[in-house]
């Protein structure tokens, strides 16, 4: 397969792993976040840990949207299609995400709520325009990536004259997550997470470009280097953060040059800026409240927009006290971490939604035999 086997290429990975050995110095420690939920399965999937110096430390971070859903907004979501009847559309992993007292939607389904998985906002699109009598909510979630076409959903219901489609709208923002893992008083009052570096998102970038770091990577003093998912690309990205931490740098730099530009995809940015605009604040399961860090429908668009049509409360609900998905997803704690992971958590019966989503920590860890390994 070309443009994939050469970049899983063992005989080379092993070359980069003895460079980076090499370049690393033994009197310190690296630790690297990995933002993107892709890196941390391909972290995994391939053994990168176990070609790495024991002074170089992957951390996971929050970088899966069905895990940084709070749990508030998926009991919306379920009252949705309970109580107003709507048909309710979203993606796979969505609808085993548990929300209060462990109901999901596809308890919720099992009940008799029309709520359907789709592959994509069109998918949504379509069912409302095959049953205009039904009333059609999209629970878009997503970072950067997923955004672009929610909008040109937003976009073809305008054009369509469309009365039945709505948008639950929980974009998110990665650069701004970045900046508040750094920036958060509780991660600070931890001590725990001593972050040098990071990896940056690879889809994400593709849209934004390697720009909107920039800032980021000056004002924190931490380089960012841009990676795609295969082993060689993840292992070059290490020894370029390595490299960077030497030299005393703070840099972005692009690993993934083959698919990611520094000003990104400017067709679907331009789509986005249409129909979505900053909200001052939204709430991250494991974060809290950050700041300018997710998305909301424009005026324009506020006939299409599910939360101003349904009124749609904010709740304020706190997670399973047993569960520590919360302190995963900052980086603060690893899977095995929790009491609950491989016992009571597993993927067959998840507890927390770093275990429900394909992209989680906890789903990696075990998925890849990771969770018989001692702390």
């Amino acid at each position: 397969m070309k443009y994939i086997d050469e970049y899983r290429d063992g005989k080379l990975a092993r070359q980069i792993a003895a460079a980076i050995a090499a370049e690393v110095h033994p009197d310190r420690s690296y630790h690297l976040m990995e933002f993107c939920g892709g890196h941390t399965h391909a972290i995994f999937r391939y053994g990168i840990p176990d070609l790495l110096p024991d002074n170089v430390r992957m951390v996971h971070g929050p970088g899966c949207p069905v895990c940084v859903l709070p749990v508030g907004r998926i009991d919306n979501a379920i009252q949705l299609a309970r109580d107003q009847g709507v048909t309710l559309c979203t993606y796979g992993d969505m609808l085993r995400v548990p929300g209060s007292d462990r109901f999901s939607l596809l308890k919720a389904k099992a009940q008799g709520a029309d709520i359907r998985m789709v592959y994509s906002s069109a998918d949504a699109l379509q069912i409302a325009q095959d049953n205009p009598r039904r009333t059609v909510v999209f629970f878009a979630i997503g970072f950067e990536t997923t955004t672009p076409p929610t909008a040109v959903a937003l976009k073809q219901a305008q054009a369509l004259d469309l009365n039945n489609f709505h948008v639950f709208c929980n974009h998110v923002l990665t650069p701004s997550a970045i900046s508040n893992i750094l920036e958060s008083p509780q991660v600070r009052e931890l001590g725990t997470v001593p972050l040098d570096g990071f990896i940056g998102p690879a889809h994400v970038s593709t849209v934004i470009g390697s720009r909107p770091y920039e800032y980021f990577a000056e004002e924190y003093q931490r380089p960012v280097v841009i990676a795609g998912f295969e082993p060689l690309d993840v292992l070059q990205a290490i020894r370029m953060l390595v490299r960077q931490l030497n030299e005393g740098r703070a840099e972005v730099e692009n690993e993934f040059s083959r698919a990611v530009t520094r000003d990104g995809n400017l067709k679907a940015q331009r789509v986005v800026a249409e129909c979505f605009e900053l909200r001052r604040i939204f709430e991250w399961r494991g974060l809290g409240m950050v700041p300018y860090s997710g998305l909301q429908i424009k005026q324009e668009f506020a006939r299409w927009d599910a939360e101003r049509y349904f009124d749609i409360p904010q709740l304020k609900v706190s997670d399973n006290k047993a569960c520590e998905c919360g302190a995963i997803l900052r980086g603060v704690k690893k899977p095995q971490d929790c009491k609950l992971f491989g016992t009571v958590c597993t993927p067959e019966n998840p507890m927390g939604s770093c275990m429900v989503s394909s992209e989680g920590a906890c789903a990696a860890y075990y998925s890849y035999g990771r969770y018989k390994e001692s702390a």
